[in-house]
């Protein structure tokens, strides 16, 4: 049985604090599919929501962060973009600077907004999967 408590907080924690949702689900009483969709749905929600931005967000951060749209190869944010694209981003967001980060860098650097959301969704889909398993299995990262 579902708890509405249990399903509202492991999609929110999925949108704010990703690494921790399909855990928390778990603890809540959720099975390991179920934690790992809600985290996933929650994740993704954010990224759509950030995306969707678009445009203005891009002028934004442009202006904000001091980008050159063409993009200075001497620095260094624009070559790790180059190196990894948005595939390097999309890996490592989950457990880093999350959707609404990787949303953000993503715009900034000139991605289409439609392409980006669906990055950002499929890229966490593996994470939330592995840390359901890893949590139903009880490994833990920190002894």
């Amino acid at each position: 049985m579902l708890h509405a408590s249990a399903v509202l907080s492991t999609t929110g924690l999925g949108g704010l604090y990703f690494i921790s949702a399909p855990a928390a689900g778990i603890a809540l009483g959720l099975g390991w599919p179920m934690s790992a969709l809600l985290a996933w749905v929650g994740y993704s929600a954010a990224g759509i929501i950030v995306s969707s931005l678009g445009s203005p967000a891009r002028a934004f951060l442009v202006r904000k962060m001091n980008l050159d749209p063409a993009g200075s190869k001497n620095r260094f944010f624009w070559r790790c973009w180059q190196r990894t694209g948005l595939l390097g981003l999309i890996l490592i967001s989950p457990v880093t600077i999350g959707p609404k980060g990787a949303a953000l860098v993503g715009l900034a650097m000139g991605e289409r907004p439609v392409r980006l959301m669906l990055s950002i969704s499929l890229g966490a889909l593996p994470w939330a999967l592995g840390l359901a398993l890893a949590t139903n299995w009880g490994i833990s990262l920190i002894h």
